[in-house]
């Protein structure tokens, strides 16, 4: 399959519905208030055209899309509009922890809301991985009590927070163990907070939410208590996904596409079109070529990591130098793609990967 998603032919169930999908998504991202709204008819297009099933398995009513074929839509939807696709990666991240939990008939009756729209799902998860761990105080603290869990605090970068129905969360329980749960944002004691206006993807409306001694009931509970219950022994959840590389080659595609535009009128545009393009072809072809050897590893996602962002920021300055004044206005593609790949300096970016691309702005050379 590699072969042929190297050569641009998508896997088969990537239909011309799709092809329709990503131009519809394009479409919508151009709109003057786009980047500030909450992308709900961005999010109904997913909708219609089965996308909220990719993550969920067939067996609760999804389409349950492999690694390869993840890959491959997160890219595409991402070069139509990025917004709408990281709204969609922190839905998947809810389906996925949800399957997590051994309960049959509390999977059945979420899965069948979320697949069929009816309800939005998203994650609070970052307080249990990365951020704010270094803290003394839990940043969200979790107790079991008669009727299932307690969960009192703070869950900071919560996307779509205000929109959503159900929270995929956790806390930390006094002897160190952690707990993941389904928050449902009706419960007493939920209070999402005002959305953050970021340098990108504002629309994503992501901030956090207050937890004031929300009772969690046990069917709710997905995973613990265990310690770092984000990282599974089935390798779920832990290092090797390539989502954010994906997103980042996803915008990258669309920077180097408009140079390309450029270069049809300006010759002398081609020497930096044409290695752009190269080095995108290339990173896409080694992305599929080891999801399909399964050979996908911690190691290797963080290179490609650092590679996806390193073109990302890369191409879209290019673009902006290309357009000249008029890629700095307010609106205009090469603006908008010069936030937007900043984002993937603080999105889920392990040390060592800043760390590389920090050496790069400095030109420090191996």
């Amino acid at each position: 399959m590699s072969a042929d998603l190297a050569n641009g032919n998508p896997p088969s169930r990537f239909t011309e519905e799709f092809e329709q999908l990503t131009a519809t998504l394009a479409q919508l991202a151009t709109g003057a208030e786009a980047e500030l709204n909450w992308p709900a008819e961005a999010w109904n297009a997913l909708k219609e055209a089965g996308v909220l099933g990719w993550n969920v398995p067939v067996e609760f009513g999804g389409a349950d899309f492999d690694s390869l074929e993840m890959t491959y839509g997160y890219i595409r939807l991402a070069e139509a509009c990025l917004t709408t696709t990281f709204v969609l990666t922190q839905f998947n991240a809810a389906c996925q922890r949800i399957n997590w939990s051994a309960d049959t008939d509390f999977k059945t009756t979420v899965f069948q809301e979320l697949v069929n729209g009816t309800k939005f799902a998203t994650v609070g998860i970052s307080h249990l991985t990365t951020s704010r761990q270094h803290l003394k105080k839990p940043t969200v603290s979790a107790r079991s009590d008669d009727n299932g869990w307690i969960l009192d605090g703070f869950v900071p970068w919560v996307t779509g927070a205000v929109h959503a129905d159900y929270i995929v969360t956790g806390g930390v329980c006094e002897d160190g163990t952690q707990i993941l749960a389904l928050v449902d944002t009706k419960a007493n004691g939920v209070d999402p907070q005002s959305p953050i206006e970021m340098l990108s993807m504002t629309g994503s409306h992501t901030g956090a939410v207050k937890l004031s001694q929300v009772q969690i009931p046990s069917e709710h509970l997905i995973a613990g208590p265990v310690e770092q219950v984000m990282k599974r022994p089935d390798g779920q959840g832990g290092a090797g996904s390539l989502t954010t590389s994906a997103l980042a080659l996803g915008v990258a595609r669309r920077a180097i596409a408009r140079l390309q535009e450029e270069a049809e009128k300006r010759a002398d545009l081609l020497e930096i079109y044409e290695p752009l393009h190269a080095e995108c072809a290339g990173i896409y072809r080694e992305m599929f070529e080891t999801l399909e050897a399964g050979t996908l590893n911690g190691t290797f996602s963080e290179k490609i990591r650092e590679r996806s962002n390193s073109l990302v920021l890369r191409s879209s300055q290019a673009l902006l130098a290309a357009v000249k004044g008029a890629g700095f206005v307010k609106g205009h593609p090469a603006e908008r793609a010069i936030r937007e790949a900043m984002f993937f300096l603080v999105w889920s970016c392990p040390q060592p990967v800043v760390h590389a691309n920090m050496r790069e702005f400095a030109c420090v050379l191996d």
